[in-house]
């Protein structure tokens, strides 16, 4: 159940931006990419996530035609990249809602979030997001924050302390579990549904990626090089009755996190689909393996595994 909303949520959303955006930004075609959607939602994901940034609210749309609207939960959102009016609030909502093909949303979140803009978008914009919600066109308020900026989370962390938020999107992965503190122990006191975006990222299926990250952290004092196999330094999760891959693991991690209700999952591949898919349906990772990856990365708060 997705906090306070009470909306019946899939573990594993299907996450419609990212790096693949659903394989747009890898060659796919159109039919592709609407492939892998319905196949997801026909696999049991029943969460949708996009944006009027990422070009994919036609692809989901299309999708949606074959199935029935109320099955499905939809999340879209406004970029806040730049200084929005009401005026632009309502005007995006309407398009969106003619790319998306429904006459309502059930969650729409201001994007990418920063400290220094948060005052201006909860006085004046927030009105404009309830008044939408009276007139049937979205059901719950949400925000987002921008994770490789804001690596500490201190936009949530504002946020949080204004009781209008519904859900929040977190950056939270295997390498930065700051969110746990910052972030997570206030969603759950105030039961507020909890969206996970960045389980995973380039660290976890690029090794030399992975690497220099930990080179970097050691250098910054957040990690203790004690930890590591410097060559395969996340390798002792992969074994019989733990992870089959990094990629298993850090899905299988962020799901069994307390507090977190919907991992979002993107790829524009269908076998990666069926990997995603496998991953969410495995047991929680062996408690050893989930004690030491948290003592090893309770200090980082500096990366986003990107």
């Amino acid at each position: 159940i997705l906090g306070r909303t009470g909306l019946k949520v899939s573990t594993m959303g299907v996450g419609c931006g990212g790096p693949s955006r659903v394989g747009q930004r890898h060659g796919k075609t159109e039919s592709e990419s609407i492939s892998i959607i319905r196949e997801a939602i026909a696999a049991g994901s029943n969460f949708l996530d996009t944006s009027e940034a990422y070009g994919t609210e036609e692809l989901v749309g299309k999708a949606l035609k074959a199935f029935d609207r109320q099955s499905v939960i939809l999340s879209t959102k406004k970029d806040t990249r730049k200084r929005i009016t009401e005026k632009d609030l309502q005007r995006s909502l309407e398009e969106s809602l003619k790319r998306l093909r429904t006459d309502y949303v059930d969650i729409y979140n201001l994007h990418a979030v920063v400290l220094k803009d948060y005052a201006y978008f909860v006085s004046e914009i927030v009105p404009a997001m309830q008044k939408m919600r009276t007139q049937g066109k979205l059901r719950f308020l949400g925000i987002t924050e921008r994770f490789n900026e804001d690596a500490q989370h201190v936009m949530l962390q504002r946020a949080l302390q204004d009781d209008v938020w519904d859900t929040v999107m977190v950056g939270f992965n295997i390498l930065n579990q700051s969110a746990r503190e910052r972030v997570l122990r206030i969603t759950r006191e105030k039961d507020v549904g909890v969206l996970v975006m960045f389980a995973v990222r380039l660290a976890f299926s690029n090794p030399a990626r992975l690497r220099q990250i930990m080179a970097e952290l050691i250098e910054k004092k957040q990690l203790n090089p004690a930890y590591l196999d410097a060559n395969d330094p996340l390798g002792f999760l992969i074994h019989e009755g733990g992870a089959v891959s990094l990629t298993d693991a850090a899905y299988r991690f962020c799901r069994d996190e307390p507090g977190t209700h919907v991992i979002l999952s993107g790829t524009g591949d269908p076998h990666h689909l069926q990997q995603n898919i496998a991953s969410f349906s495995r047991p929680p990772l062996p408690v050893n393996d989930r004690r030491k990856i948290r003592a090893m990365f309770k200090n980082v708060d500096s990366v986003t595994g990107q």
